[in-house]
């Protein structure tokens, strides 16, 4: 079992930044790939980011790239979600996710494609 703990998340207006921690514990040696994802009220699951457990390299949606950084704190086992630029429509709860499927050469960010799960955190980004 992976546990997921998401901090990070609050109030801010449009342009502003905030960044989201997402602390991992239990059989972490078992995460291929961390991801984030959110979610806006009435709406699906989307994906915004993943980054590789070993190595750190990153992927990105579009709409989020170039404006959003995740990186990994190998100390403290956490990943992270910078988030600049922050626009109305970044309003969602987000979530972390561990992905332990090794060896996958692509890129995974379908919501069934990863194991275990957050609690997610509200952002909220008023115009």
């Amino acid at each position: 079992q992976v546990q997921l703990v998401e901090s990070g998340g609050g109030l801010v207006q449009a342009g502003a930044s905030l960044r989201l921690s997402c602390a991992t514990s239990g059989r972490t040696f078992s995460i291929y790939a961390m991801g984030w994802f959110r979610q806006a009220p009435g709406k699906e699951r989307e994906f915004v980011g993943a980054i590789r457990w070993i190595g750190g390299t990153t992927y990105y949606a579009d709409n989020v790239k170039g404006r959003f950084t995740i990186s990994k704190d190998n100390t403290k086992n956490t990943v992270y979600l910078q988030m600049n630029s922050l626009k109305p429509e970044d309003t969602a709860v987000y979530y972390c996710a561990a992905d332990g499927a090794f060896g996958s050469t692509v890129w995974r960010t379908r919501p069934y494609n990863y194991d275990y799960w957050g609690q997610g955190t509200q952002v909220t980004v008023s115009s």
